[in-house]
């Protein structure tokens, strides 16, 4: 490896690093139910927040607000991934690396 790509790969090390700390900043929110559930998550796939409206829990339909919450949760991570993985792709055009998102 010459001098020329050891000097590109630091340079894209450095810019992954700085992309995955922006990441943890980054959020998707999503809802659900008409706002009955709420969750948002960051570019790192990680839950940060989730509010359930009182008015959605009926102990006599609690398998409908479990299911809300899955579909809510799910198209979390689903959107927080695909934000992720654009904006990793811009670091690493495109190239396939790995351990990242």
């Amino acid at each position: 490896m010459d001098l020329s790509m050891m000097k590109q790969a630091l340079e894209m090390r450095s810019k992954l690093e700085k992309a995955q700390k922006e990441l943890a900043k980054k959020t998707i929110d999503v809802e659900q139910g008409k706002g009955a559930v709420k969750v948002t998550v960051n570019g790192h796939l990680r839950i940060t927040a989730l509010k359930i409206d009182p008015a959605a829990v009926n102990l006599n339909k609690i398998g409908d607000l479990e299911k809300l919450i899955f579909k809510a949760v799910n198209e979390a991570i689903d959107k927080a991934q695909d934000m992720a993985s654009k904006d990793l792709k811009e670091v690493t055009g495109g190239l396939k690396i790995p351990g990242l998102t």
